[in-house]
């Protein structure tokens, strides 16, 4: 599978914290429901693991990676548990080497020259740029990618439907991510369907500025 590719066609990567894995499997099936494909399950609660074990198993066509990975251990975790790809709130090399062994896509956050640079070394293209509100927006993208040219981005943090067609229209972000799409309170709430229209929302939105 190519991962980078998929990603790119899709555009978003809903970023969802699950408290509860009886809600796993109605959550993955609204998000493929909805047209999106990509779905990252922050490693920011206990059922994390057994969440992403259920969306993988129950939603086969869905590709469900593990996100707030800080380290080697919890990529292992995320790994044995079905993760088809990796992210992490920062660049931290020993995690990043690891899952290049292992040939686990991985996508660290980076917001500073000297961490793009780090990336770089480790023969990565694609970073997370976390917080995206916090360290500029698309402008502080924009920015870095004039002397790192090779380098695509996805802004998480910050990024809502609202603005979404803006960030998505820059050709060096090849997706976005985040909560917004799939809010902790819906989840929560069992509201599948809601997901499901803000995932469509989404998805709209991108195929308009994309087509």
């Amino acid at each position: 599978m190519d991962i980078l590719n998929s990603l790119g066609q899709c555009g978003i990567v809903p970023v969802i914290k699950i408290n509860d894995e009886k809600n796993a499997v109605p959550l993955a099936k609204a998000i493929f429901s909805g047209g999106v494909s990509f779905a990252e399950v922050t490693f920011r609660t206990p059922c994390a693991a057994n969440a992403i074990k259920l969306m993988s198993k129950n939603a086969p066509q869905l590709i469900v990676g593990a996100g707030t990975i800080l380290n080697k251990r919890q990529a292992e975790q995320a790994i044995e548990a079905g993760a088809k790809f990796i992210v992490s709130p920062g660049f931290d090399s020993e995690t990043v080497r690891y899952c290049k062994s292992v040939n686990m896509p991985i996508f660290p956050g980076c917001v500073t020259p000297t961490e793009i640079m780090a990336v770089i070394s480790e023969g990565l293209s694609v970073v997370k740029f976390f917080p995206a509100d916090l360290y500029g927006g698309l402008a502080g993208i924009k920015a870095l990618s004039a002397p790192f040219a090779n380098i695509r981005f996805i802004p998480t943090g910050g990024v809502s439907l609202d603005n979404l067609s803006e960030f998505i229209s820059f050709n060096k972000i090849i997706a976005c991510g985040g909560s917004f799409i799939t809010p902790e309170k819906l989840i929560d709430a069992g509201d599948f369907s809601a997901i499901e229209e803000l995932c469509k929302k989404s998805r709209e939105i991108i195929s308009e500025v994309r087509k």
